[in-house]
């Protein structure tokens, strides 16, 4: 999938990886690649730089923790990003079903 097609859709993605349960980064990089079918197989230097900007936007909250002798930051969705995560899923789907009209040429 080209990277541009991504573009404005990341913290969507990202809030919905996150939604079920919390999870450091690796992990939330290998759900979006798992559950897209390995279509979303994204670099951890776009990942991690966004989970730091919804974090300072209060839509995530994060805590260390150590696993094998290895630190790391595990993500967790907020309230304020679950409002945040209902409104875009439906930000998404109202466009995706425009797209869809026009694809088949519906009115």
């Amino acid at each position: 999938m080209r990277g541009e097609a991504l573009r404005g859709h990341l913290d969507l993605l990202l809030l919905a990886a996150v939604r079920a349960r919390p999870a450091h980064g690796y992990a939330i990089i290998e759900n979006l690649r798992l559950r897209s079918g390995g279509n979303l197989n994204l670099p951890e230097g776009t990942v991690y730089p966004a989970l730091h900007r919804l974090e300072r936007a209060g839509l995530l909250k994060s805590r260390w923790s150590e696993a094998s002798g290895r630190r790391r930051r595990t993500y967790e969705v907020t309230e304020r990003g679950l409002t945040e995560l209902r409104a875009q899923e439906q930000d998404w789907r109202e466009f995706s079903r425009a797209v869809e009209g026009v694809l088949e040429g519906s009115t």
